[in-house]
């Protein structure tokens, strides 16, 4: 199977580098900035081992880099002293900081996406409906065990615990952001379901 060299992944990963770089020289907290940035980490060397053998679509690739963009901006103020974040507070009227629950709007919109496209690609569920309810299940167990996986580094690292968290004294904060990662990842399916099978009816056929 021969593959074109995935430009938009090289553009993402050429991209990403000097804004993780920047990002972290202008971080507020250290260890916090590593943790918030650390999906970085780990997800674009699995982009790249993994793109001969299965290069995701165009879209999938952008939505990724967007929101490594998000994390990148998250860990270099902390969540909590985001300043897009303090507009939206004024701009909805609200009593925190919400930049966080974009950060788990996108952690439901993006891998809604990843998973679909595995399952589509892999042919693993029949049915859109079926599929739709998978996929949102998955979406849901990533954002469970990234709030159990918060929960665990919170308690071995102590005082700098309310940095990652970000709770800012809001009692229902895990409830919240699961609630987010829902809504993102219904938005994009919601949205994204056409183009995304269009483009992986192109990417199919190119590597066929």
């Amino acid at each position: 199977m021969s593959l074109q060299r995935p430009r938009s992944l090289m553009f993402a990963s050429f991209a990403i580098v000097p804004l993780l770089a920047l990002s972290g020289l202008q971080a507020y907290d250290r260890t916090t900035w590593v943790l918030e940035i650390f999906p970085i980490a780990v997800a674009l060397p699995i982009l790249w081992v993994t793109y001969r053998r299965f290069p995701l679509t165009n879209l999938v690739y952008g939505l990724i880099f967007l929101h490594a963009c998000v994390l990148m901006v998250g860990g270099t103020y902390t969540y909590a002293r985001v300043p897009f974040g303090f507009q939206l507070a004024e701009w909805l009227s609200l009593s925190r900081n919400p930049y966080d629950k974009v950060g788990h709007f996108f952690q439901g919109f993006v891998p809604a996406l990843i998973a679909r496209e595995i399952l589509v690609r892999g042919q693993y569920v029949r049915g859109k409906k079926m599929l739709r309810f998978i996929v949102i299940s998955i979406v849901l167990a990533i954002s469970a065990t990234y709030e159990l996986i918060e929960w665990g580094v919170a308690i071995a690292i102590e005082q700098g615990a309310y940095e990652f968290l970000g709770t800012q004294g809001d009692e229902w904060d895990t409830q919240s952001d699961m609630l987010l990662a829902l809504i993102g990842a219904t938005t994009s399916l919601a949205l994204f379901s056409r183009i995304h099978d269009r483009q992986i009816v192109r990417i199919q056929s190119h590597g066929n």
